[in-house]
């Protein structure tokens, strides 16, 4: 296999890749990162095989707060659209995504904060990406905005409870996860510093929510980098 570049999205320095860092450096595949809340510039797409755009504490629609952000959702546009570029997005990655290419993003009428369910849909249950994954996982969440209307021609693959959008695909190419998979053991932590992360937090779990939630992670640590693995190995069959 020729090595692989991939281009990757971050909002927030602590809001990285992960755990799929290191199946990247397995696999001997040539990162880089753009912190584009730091001002990076966004670099000559048609130099990359493939996009990986990240979470962070900012909503897609704050242009103003964030000029970037006009930038990002056209370089998606671009990526996705005009060269086809296989494309994977967490979170506000996921967001961002559909509001690029016309869906529909507002704030939830639920904050979603914890570990918790989500469920593959009946498309879900035939998408290649989530091949032998089971039907229902545990999941970290971690998020007050959502997708409430796909864009055109995207299958919703995974649901919750709450939030009935939690994972997107077009056909082969792109592949969003609203809930995160990517963690690794300082990541509870690490997102606890931030203000609006832990706001969330603890309006939604109480007193001594980051301490409890973080021991909760570690403790299904081993099934959340399981299901990381599978993932990423679906994928990787997939668009490579």
């Amino acid at each position: 296999m020729n090595t692989k570049r991939i281009l990757i999205f971050q909002h927030l320095a602590i809001e990285h890749p992960g755990i799929f860092r290191e199946f990247f450096k397995e696999d001997g595949f040539e990162l880089t990162t753009v912190e584009l809340d730091e001002g990076d510039a966004i670099p000559d797409l048609t130099n990359f095989d493939a996009m990986w755009v990240m979470g962070g504490p900012m909503d897609v629609w704050q242009e103003e707060r964030h000029p970037w952000l006009i930038e990002e959702k056209a370089a998606i546009r671009k990526a996705v659209n005009e060269l086809k570029m296989p494309y994977v997005g967490i979170c506000l990655g996921h967001q961002l995504l559909a509001a690029a290419l016309g869906g529909e993003v507002g704030l939830g009428n639920e904050t979603e904060v914890g570990i918790m369910q989500i469920h593959k849909t009946d498309v879900g249950k035939q998408s290649p990406f989530l091949n032998n994954m089971p039907d229902t996982m545990n999941c970290l969440q971690w998020h007050g905005a959502e997708v409430k209307t796909e864009p055109a021609g995207m299958e919703v693959l995974v649901s919750s409870d709450i939030c009935g959008i939690q994972s997107l695909s077009l056909g082969t190419q792109v592949f969003t996860t609203q809930y995160h998979q990517e963690i690794i053991p300082s990541t509870v932590s690490d997102w606890s510093d931030i203000p609006a992360y832990k706001r969330a937090l603890e309006k939604a779990l109480g007193d001594n929510a980051a301490e409890n939630l973080e021991k909760e992670a570690l403790d299904n640590m081993d099934e959340f980098n399981k299901a990381a693995r599978q993932l990423y190995e679906n994928w990787k069959s997939v668009v490579f």
